[in-house]
């Protein structure tokens, strides 16, 4: 069955909430925006590069978020600290915990001016010799993608980058990814053997439409001083986005998917509006020109599995055409079932026909093993509780999960 942790906590206090919620966090900034900001607050300008270097190891190799951890610091300069500025976690509303491993956290961020508490999801999957997370980057989405659970929540807000790298920090605290407390603080914690070794952004939203957020987060997650994740492995996915794949290419250089699913302009713009706005040839020129292509360094095609839709032996054909010249890889997606969809998932064989005459034409064409379905965790099951079915309604649709996992069996 399912394992279901509810980690609400009680509610903190009425004054005090707001003063949280309104403090400034390190965690996000860059190196010369973190100098800025102590500086600011009175941090010795003969101190600043020093200080920032300290922080910069505390927050992402040793992953503290207390500055009362940071035992290199002296006791007035985390104080001081402590006044000025939070590196606390989002709040852990509730974490879901697949039969297959697949982990799933709510995550809960404070308000922002105005506006009110955000929730997102977070999700990690284990798998032999690595470990995935699959990170956020919008609260809801725009695109309408037809057969997307995550595309039927409006767009409520962009995350900061904070809150897009808040969720790997999170992720490698709940999974034990970061140097015990107690290690000497020049410490830096072993490449191998983590748990979280890739990161792709392809949970809630389309990132190239909250690019430098996106931009600046990667940016961090991939600095060799700090989280230092090797830009291969990390892959952003778009929709199609053509203007910011150029930009991804040029001042990001992480991996690249792409969310395609249809070889026709006319299926992709109703499967994937925004193909209106950037229709294939203007997306496969974008593909062509992504620096540093090769067979080591392929584009990533994403193409969900609908039955009756796009899952002909003729698609296949044009997929291929579509696909010559570029360096790449199809991933073939089971479609995810979600309440109140009307698409269906393609018959295993049809799937395997595809793949065969994609493979024999010399592309690799791995079929995904569908993940996390039982927690709503899978591609394009991500949605907000404060969006989703009411408890009851979830009830019940996990135990229709579980009784159809068992006639699988």
């Amino acid at each position: 069955m399912t394992d279901i942790l509810s980690l609400d906590r009680p509610a903190r206090p009425a004054a005090r909430a707001p003063a949280l919620a309104e403090m400034p966090s390190l965690i996000g900034l860059t190196r010369d925006e973190m100098g800025k900001a102590l500086a600011e607050v009175g941090v010795p300008e003969r101190q600043v590069k020093m200080r920032v270097s300290q922080l910069w190891h505390w927050l992402y190799v040793r992953g503290v978020s207390d500055f009362d951890h940071m035992t290199n610091v002296s006791k007035d300069m985390r104080e001081m600290l402590k006044r000025h500025f939070t590196i606390a976690r989002p709040e852990v509303v509730e974490e879901q915990i697949s039969t297959d491993g697949t982990r799933k956290w709510l995550l809960r961020f404070p308000a922002r001016g105005a506006g009110r508490p955000v929730e997102i999801e977070t999700v990690y999957i284990p798998e032999e010799g690595r470990g995935t997370l699959c990170i956020s980057s919008q609260v809801g989405c725009t695109l309408t993608c037809s057969f997307c659970h995550t595309g039927t929540q409006k767009l409520v807000r962009n995350l900061t980058a904070e809150e897009i790298l808040a969720q790997l920090l999170l992720a490698r605290d709940r999974l034990g990814d970061f140097p015990d407390r107690d290690t000497p603080p020049g410490t830096i914690a072993p490449a191998e053997g983590r748990k979280v070794s890739n990161v792709v952004m392809m949970g809630m939203g389309e990132p190239l439409y909250n690019f430098e957020s996106v931009k600046t987060a990667l940016l961090i997650a991939t600095d060799g001083d700090g989280l230092s994740l090797s830009k291969r492995r990390v892959t952003l996915s778009t929709s199609g986005i053509v203007p910011e794949i150029y930009r991804t290419g040029e001042e990001i250089g992480v991996m690249l998917a792409i969310s395609l699913h249809a070889v026709r302009d006319d299926l992709r713009d109703m499967l994937v509006p925004i193909n209106k706005k950037y229709p294939l040839k203007a997306l496969m020129e974008a593909c062509r020109a992504y620096p540093g292509l090769s067979n080591a360094r392929r584009i990533t095609f994403e193409y969900v599995m609908l039955e009756g839709v796009n899952d002909s032996l003729e698609d296949a054909k044009e997929l291929v055409k579509l696909l010559k010249g570029v360096p790449a890889k199809i991933n073939l997606i089971p479609f995810n079932p979600w309440p109140g969809t009307n698409y269906q998932c393609s018959s295993w064989d049809q799937i395997e026909k595809f793949a065969d005459f994609i493979n024999a034409a010399g592309y690799a064409s791995p079929i995904r093993t569908p993940r996390g379905r039982d927690i709503l965790a899978a591609c394009g099951q991500l949605k907000s509780e404060s969006e989703r079915m009411r408890k009851v309604d979830r009830m019940a649709f996990e135990a229709m999960m579980i009784a159809n996992h068992g006639a699988d069996d």
